[in-house]
């Protein structure tokens, strides 16, 4: 009787390629819902020199943002590359999925615009203001987060921040 032997290997080898592919299926559920659940990747450009830009990512981190920093000591050519005009100027620049953001942008403001996909180059928060994230000195500027569009580099309030 060597039937049931191979009638036993043939049941074992059929319940196996089927829980392998169960276990398959599932990675594929789980991989496609991780997928899109991706934090969103922020290319951020800074002077190695420049303190408050890593205080900067990590506040984005916290929030949910995956941040790749590159260090270049010619912040000039990037902010001309990007269309950041001095007045809209500020330390670090990055992009984040097809916008430029410039300096100390809020990470709920990045979340909004990434949300609203308004028709803008970006935000900014021009200069460095004392409260904004990266910048906790203890002391507290009022600012705003302006966007602008590359046509006319015409600034927009999109959110301002106040402080008593």
């Amino acid at each position: 009787m060597k039937i049931l032997p191979a009638i036993r290997k043939a049941r074992k080898k059929t319940l196996l390629s089927t829980l392998g592919g169960g276990l398959l299926a599932t990675y594929a559920i789980v991989a496609s819902i991780t997928a899109s659940q991706a934090a969103p990747l922020v290319e951020m450009y800074q002077d190695p020199n420049c303190g408050c830009c890593s205080a900067w990512a990590e506040h984005l981190e916290e929030e949910g943002f995956e941040v790749r920093q590159h260090q270049t000591s010619d912040m000039r050519a990037v902010k001309i590359e990007h269309g950041i005009t001095p007045e809209l100027a500020s330390c670090h620049t990055a992009l984040v999925e097809g916008y430029v953001i410039e300096g100390h942008v809020p990470a709920a403001d990045i979340k909004r615009l990434l949300e609203e996909k308004p028709d803008v180059a970006g935000l900014t928060v021009p200069g460095m203001p004392h409260g904004s994230p990266g910048m906790e000195t203890g002391r507290y500027d009022d600012y705003s987060v302006l966007t602008w569009r590359h046509e006319d580099r015409t600034p927009n309030i999109f959110n301002e921040y106040t402080h008593d």
